[in-house]
C-alpha cells in the first residue's frame, strides 16, 4: 500500500468545498470532467433499460451489441481491423491501466510513460513493483516526448510505453509524425504500448489525434483505452473500455470477474445509445470548450509571470508559472485560500509537471472570466514582492 498512489485532484476539491462551507466564494477548475449534462438520448436509453429490465448481471467481458458498437467506432476512427472479440467494457477507463498494467508486468520490468501524467500511471507502475521511466513533456515541442531522449530510454527491460494524446494535464496533442516515429522505434520490439486515447474527440485541429495501432505491426502489440466519460459527458456512469489482442482479453476477463463481475448492464445500454446516436452534442460541447480555452488561455497569459501555452485538445491549460518566482504548489494553494480559485499545481502530475498550474476549464465562460479576474488582483502581491526595495 505504501507504493500505491492517489489523485491530487479529489484531495483538492475536498479542500475547496471545506472552504465553501464556511462561506467562501471558489471557482472549481481543479476537477476534469465535463460541466455539460448527459445528453438526453442516452439519459433516456438508461431510463427505457431500467424499465425494461436490463438490472441484472452482463457478461463479464460487455455486452455483445455495446461490443460490437465500440468495435465498429473504433475501427472507423482509428482506421484499424477490430472487432468485437478485442473489446473489454470495463467500469470506468481506470481498469484499462490496472488490469493490462496487472497481466503484462512483472517486478524489474520498466515502463516508460508521460510526465507530467495523469497520476495514476506511476502509481500503478510502482504498485507491481515495475519500475517507472518517466519522460518529460516538453513545452518547447508542444509537450510531447523527445524522439532522441525516448530512444535513449529504450531498453531490454522496457515491456509498456504509455501513451496519452490528447493529454491531461498539458492539453498536448503528440503529432502523427511523432506517433509514426515511435512505431517506428517500437514494432520489432518486444513492447506493449498502452495508448490512453480517452479524449480522442475532444480537439482542436482540423485532423483528430492519430493512433498508434493505425502503423504496421503496432495493432498486435497496442491497448487503445477509451471511454465514455469525457465525449459524453458520463464520468459519472462509469463505463470505459478497451480495445486489444485478444490474449490480453481473456486476462482482462480474468481480472474483471475476480473484481466487479461485470460493468452495470442499463448503462451499457445508455453506451450503445452513445455511440449509435447523434453526435452533434459532441460537437457542440467540442466547440463550446473552444471558446473557453481561448477565453482562459488569453487572460492567463495577461497575468504577470504566467505563460499558457494554447492546447491542442482536452479541457486544461497548463500554464508556466515560473515567471512568478513562486513555487507551484504555493501558488496553487495560494490562490486557492486567498483568491477563491481552485486548481491544481503540476506537480501532482510528477516531477516535470513543477513550476506549472493546471486549470480545467471545464465550467462556464463566466466562472472562467472570474477566475482569471481573481488571479490578476492578487498579481499584485507577487509583483510587489519583486520589486527592489
Amino acid at each position: 500500500m505504501n507504493r500505491i498512489g492517489v489523485e491530487s485532484a479529489f484531495d483538492v476539491l475536498v479542500r475547496a468545498r471545506a472552504l465553501e462551507a464556511r462561506g467562501r466564494s471558489v471557482v472549481h477548475l481543479e476537477i476534469g470532467e465535463p460541466d455539460f449534462p448527459t445528453p438526453a438520448h442516452i439519459v433516456e436509453a438508461a431510463k427505457k433499460a431500467l424499465d425494461e429490465g436490463w438490472t441484472h448481471y452482463g457478461p463479464t467481458q460487455g455486452l455483445p451489441e455495446l461490443r460490437e458498437a465500440i468495435a465498429a467506432r473504433v475501427a472507423r476512427t482509428r482506421g484499424i481491423a477490430v472487432g468485437p472479440e478485442h473489446v473489454s467494457v470495463v467500469p470506468g477507463g481506470k481498469p484499462i491501466l490496472f488490469f493490462p498494467m496487472m497481466a503484462l508486468l512483472e517486478p524489474g520490468d520498466e515502463v516508460i510513460y508521460p510526465n507530467p501524467g495523469f497520476p495514476i500511471y506511476e502509481s500503478m507502475i510502482r504498485f507491481l513493483g515495475a519500475t517507472p521511466v518517466p519522460m518529460p513533456l516538453e513545452e518547447s515541442r508542444g509537450f510531447s516526448f523527445d524522439l532522441d531522449l525516448f530512444r535513449a530510454r529504450l531498453t531490454s527491460r522496457t515491456k509498456l510505453v504509455i501513451l496519452n494524446s490528447p493529454q491531461n494535464p498539458t492539453g498536448g496533442v503528440i503529432p502523427a509524425e511523432d506517433i509514426q516515429a515511435l512505431a517506428g522505434m517500437l514494432a520489432d520490439r518486444d513492447v506493449m504500448v498502452l495508448s490512453d486515447e480517452i479524449y480522442s474527440q475532444i480537439h482542436y485541429g482540423g485532423q483528430p489525434p492519430v493512433s498508434i495501432a493505425g502503423f504496421p505491426g503496432m495493432l498486435e502489440k497496442t491497448i487503445i483505452l477509451d471511454g465514455f466519460s469525457k465525449t459524453y459527458a458520463m464520468t459519472g456512469w462509469r463505463m470505459g473500455y478497451g480495445v486489444m489482442p485478444v490474449w490480453l482479453v481473456d486476462a482482462v476477463n480474468k481480472l474483471m470477474v475476480n473484481s466487479n463481475s461485470c460493468t452495470a448492464s442499463f448503462t451499457q445500454r445508455a453506451g450503445i445509445a452513445a455511440l449509435t446516436g447523434p453526435q452533434d452534442c459532441v460537437a457542440a460541447m467540442v466547440a463550446e470548450f473552444r471558446r473557453r480555452r481561448d477565453a482562459i488561455c488569453g487572460g492567463l497569459n495577461q497575468i504577470p509571470g504566467f505563460r499558457c501555452a494554447v492546447p491542442g485538445g482536452a479541457f486544461y491549460a497548463f500554464a508556466n508559472i515560473t515567471g512568478t518566482g513562486i513555487d507551484s504548489k504555493e501558488l496553487a494553494d495560494f490562490l486557492l485560500n486567498e483568491a477563491g480559485v481552485s486548481c491544481l499545481d503540476g506537480g501532482c502530475f510528477g516531477e516535470y509537471g513543477k513550476g506549472y498550474i493546471r486549470f480545467s476549464y471545464a465550467n462556464s465562460l463566466a466562472n472562467l472570466n472570474e477566475a482569471v479576474a481573481r488571479i490578476q488582483k492578487v498579481s499584485e502581491r507577487w509583483v510587489a514582492a519583486a520589486q527592489p526595495r
